[in-house]
Formats: structure tokens, sequence, C-alpha cells
């Protein structure tokens, strides 16, 4: 079997898949109206809105896909979530909540949702500290140099306990993002 005729049946499977139905209230259709509307909300949310409101009117995945430029991955996965929230907006909407509640509830629903990576090393108290440490005198830290370089303030942050290990890019990038390099003017 060769490539494309994987391929092909692959697309022929996609295209056989059911697309999930989305329902809206009628509350929930005119806040996604507003958020498409919206002169000042992001690219990325009046498209999806614009998908969500597409797909409530019987929209196939790969119609919605060619008109918004998105890939039907891409539109399935926002179908899929929107589905999967459904009980939740049924729920707010029972509540009666304010339709500004239930914007901001939707637009949680059709933001992106954070993505994996590193938590931050250091806290803003221990950055402050290795800033301060840059603004002392060398002297006074018995370091046999004439100005801190980012090595230097790395390894006396660490004899201080400010921190257990830091590089001295690390170092280099607080001070730059700080007013202490920046001249006032």
């Amino acid at each position: 079997m060769c490539f494309n005729e994987t391929n092909g049946r692959i697309s022929k499977l996609m295209s056989m898949i059911k697309a999930l139905p989305i329902n809206l209230s009628n509350l929930q259709k005119t806040v996604l109206q507003q958020i498409v509307r919206g002169t000042t909300n992001p690219y990325r949310l009046v498209r999806r809105a614009k998908l969500i409101l597409a797909a409530a009117s019987g929209e196939s995945n790969s119609s919605i896909s060619r008109r918004l430029e998105l890939d039907r991955v891409q539109v399935r996965q926002w179908r899929s979530r929107w589905f999967e929230e459904r009980e939740k907006l049924s729920a707010a909407e029972e509540q009666q909540v304010t339709e500004k509640a239930l914007m901001v509830l939707i637009k949680g629903i059709l933001s992106d949702r954070p993505r994996p990576g590193t938590t931050k090393s250091f806290t803003v108290e221990q950055i402050v500290q290795i800033v301060e440490i840059a603004c002392e005198e060398c002297e006074k830290s018995d370091r046999p140099v004439s100005h801190w370089t980012p090595s230097e303030l790395a390894d006396e942050a660490i004899k201080r306990g400010i921190v257990e290990k830091i590089s001295p890019r690390s170092v280099g990038r607080f001070l730059k993002r700080s007013d202490y390099l920046q001249p006032n003017i």
C-alpha cells in the first residue's frame, strides 16, 4: 500500500466520522455573535466563535474548515471542546447568570488551555534580592572585582542562600529586565 492510498483511506474515514452536534441556546448564540462583532476581540477568539456558530447551523467540519481556513482537526477539536462544555453552559443558564457572566464563561471555553512547560524557577523576591546585590559595592562582598558580572552575581546569590543554583544567563536576564542597567533619562 503506497502513501497516497493510505492517506486517501484516512481522509475517507475522517469524512465518515459524524460531527458532534452543537445546539445553542438563544443567549449562547447572542453572546457568540457579540464576540464575532466585537472590534477589540482577539482574532483567534472571533474565529472560534464563528466556528461554533457555523457548527450550530449544521455546517460540516469540512465546510467550516474551508471557509475559516482552518485544519479539519482544529474544527473537530473546537467542536468537541464546546460539546464537552455544554453541561456547564446549560447549568450557568439554569442559574440565570448574566449575559456578562456567560460571556466570560464562553471566552474561557474558546481560549487556549495552558500549555505544558517549565514552572518559574525564581520568585519575585529572589529576583529583587539578586538585583539588590547588583546595586551594592563589590568590595562589601569581599570579591576581588571592580564591578559585578552575571557570573559573580550568580555565585554571590548562591553564597548568600538566596537561591540554590542559578546560571549567569538567568542573572543577566533579570538585570536586563530591571532598571538597573537602564539609564534614567
